[in-house]
């Protein structure tokens, strides 16, 4: 997936669509209790939407699995580009 670097501890994902952004974070909850953050226009400029992943030390290998999965799991539905 679209993850560039980050200056802080947030991950933004990539997904450059409003809506899609909303439908990936709404389904990652409603399919597998995970939550997300939509980050849409104004907040970015339109065409570079993310998901904003918070990781913390509480947040261990089999929870970033997990969360790692459902977004395959997503992108895959819903063909989306992968990052080359």
């Amino acid at each position: 997936l679209r993850v560039p670097l980050s200056p802080s501890h947030i991950v933004p994902v990539m997904v450059r669509d409003p809506a899609l952004c909303k439908s990936i974070t709404d389904a990652l909850l409603r399919e597998f209790s995970l939550y997300a953050q939509p980050i849409n226009y104004p907040t970015v400029p339109r065409t570079t939407e993310r998901i904003r992943l918070t990781p913390t030390p509480l947040h261990g290998a089999a929870m970033i699995e997990e969360l790692a999965a459902a977004l395959d799991d997503l992108w895959s539905r819903l063909a989306l580009r992968r990052a080359a």
